[in-house]
């Protein structure tokens, strides 16, 4: 058994040994792993899981981050014998390809927003993803190496879009002289966002003075940024859009109107949602005419 163990170290360090010649200046090597060992490698993985899977030592956590953030995954390496932190053999692995990101200290992919953090003298070693993206939630593998087999931490990351949620239908009615009320909700984040514009057609409205009664209140958790708009006019008709800085936006159409203009709208599009079914069920009665023919 201790054989077994022996080769599958030699599996996990080969990588590291192959390509540390090819490490530029910033200790990013390219991801240009040689197909001999690359089938050594994956027809002896599952050897190596199962190695990891009955370990007592094995641990798993969670981490939740929004789209377009930084993902700080930690390892914190303990118990390692003879072997300290500062020279331990420790690997950050992406389980739903397989794909060593890095070991020790030198990254092996290409993609820059992935890189080991670590300061001499401390036993944690934490994998930085920035700019996350929704292909980056899954399962990541910190396999720390030791002299009597492999220990693990797993981490899930999950990574939430927040959504932007404005209340009502697409279309909001309201008479001359009364009072425009927008609500707009920011769903599934984890951090407020940095900032939450009105935009009535193409133009922000947050501070807009010349209509002297525009008023934007930010609420947190979860965060909801309210749109007033007293004594409206037929000229604020529009569109209204709600654009948080961690969001795509959300629209709502606003029709400002006398009463009576108002009812003759709505009459008009009853007629027309009328008509519509009208011309469906006359659709369908000719057409089983057809059919028994």
């Amino acid at each position: 058994m201790r054989d077994r163990l022996t080769w599958y170290m030699v599996f996990l360090i080969l990588p590291t040994i192959l390509l540390a010649r090819s490490l530029d200046r910033d200790r990013r090597a390219p991801y240009s792993i040689p197909s001999n060992w690359r089938a050594l490698w994956y027809s002896n993985f599952d050897d190596l899981q199962r190695i990891n899977e009955v370990h007592d030592n094995n641990t798993m956590s969670n981490e939740t981050v929004q789209m377009g953030a930084t993902a700080f995954l930690h390892c914190e390496v303990r118990n390692l014998a003879e072997r300290t932190a500062s020279d331990a053999e420790i690997s950050w692995i992406r389980r739903r390809d397989w794909h060593v990101l890095t070991s020790s200290m030198f990254t092996y992919t290409n993609d820059e927003r992935f890189q080991v953090i670590h300061s001499d003298g401390t036993n944690v070693w934490t994998l930085q993803i920035k700019y996350v993206q929704e292909r980056d939630n899954g399962t990541y593998e910190c396999q720390i190496s030791r002299s009597t087999g492999i220990v693990s931490h797993f981490v899930n990351l999950k990574i939430v879009v927040p959504e932007a949620t404005i209340l009502g239908s697409g279309e909001h009615h309201v008479d001359v002289g009364s009072i425009i009320n927008l609500v707009c909700i920011i769903e599934k984040s984890p951090t407020p966002p940095q900032y939450v514009f009105w935009y009535h057609n193409s133009r922000m409205i947050n501070y807009d003075t010349t209509r002297g009664s525009v008023v934007v209140l930010t609420e947190s958790g979860p965060t909801q940024s309210k749109l007033t708009i007293r004594q409206a006019i037929e000229s604020d008709t529009g569109n209204y859009t709600c654009s948080a800085s961690n969001t795509k936006p959300a629209s709502i159409y606003v029709f400002v109107t006398e009463g009576d203009k108002m009812a003759a709208i709505l009459r008009r599009k009853t007629s027309g949602s009328y008509r519509t079914r009208e011309s469906l069920v006359l659709t369908l009665i000719l057409f089983s005419a057809l059919l028994v023919r």
